[in-house]
């Protein structure tokens, strides 16, 4: 799937996002089995993983079901978009999709880590959209399967030119052992040994 386009955040982008996740739920709210669907794309508030994430203002695509239930609203469904990184091998820019199911309830006086606010007759997404969208994208994401990586001597992208750098280096933390030097046995010491043999 191709990256779609997004703008530049400003004031008036946090506005419209903000706007654009908080869902008026009066039909709904305290109304146990009455269901609404919604299907709407939205602009993400800014989402980052490590240098993984989804700039502020990219377009995300929410299709939701609402449903009533006795203390609140239980919002299930997908989100889903474009995530933005650079590989890490390479350091080349990189995109993907991302789809994440979600099963939530809002409710007024909601359980820290396990619930999210109704407030009044409105719900806003923004917490829920962050929590599921964070857990969903890839830690360490990678240009392909096959990458290369960059040369860690003089830096250049192994997936479009060659180096002549040496590509084994021994292991940092063996390093000292290279500086330690061992004296020969002595007699008294060879005797020894053969004695207690």
């Amino acid at each position: 799937m191709a990256p779609r386009q997004h703008v530049e955040a400003s004031p008036r982008t946090a506005r419209a996002i903000a706007r654009d996740l908080r869902v008026a739920v009066h039909d709904v709210a305290h109304r146990p089995g009455t269901i609404r669907h919604l299907e709407r794309e939205a602009r993400a508030p800014a989402l980052a993983a490590g240098t993984v994430g989804i700039p502020e203002g990219a377009p995300i695509d929410l299709d939701l079901r609402l449903e009533g239930v006795g203390k609140g609203v239980v919002v299930e469904g997908f989100v889903s978009g474009a995530w933005v990184a650079e590989c890490s091998r390479c350091l080349t820019a990189v995109t993907g999709p991302f789809s994440v199911e979600v099963h939530e309830l809002f409710e007024e006086q909601p359980i820290e880590s396990e619930t999210y606010r109704l407030e009044g007759e409105e719900i806003d997404l923004e917490p829920m959209v962050r929590d599921a969208v964070l857990l969903e994208i890839p830690p360490a994401p990678l240009c392909s399967d096959d990458c290369a990586g960059l040369c860690p001597t003089c830096g250049v992208d192994r997936n479009v030119a060659s180096c002549d750098c040496t590509t084994e280096s021994p292991d940092p933390r063996w390093a000292a052992l290279g500086d330690l030097a061992f004296d020969p046995p002595t007699t008294d010491a060879r005797a020894r040994t053969a004695s207690d043999s």
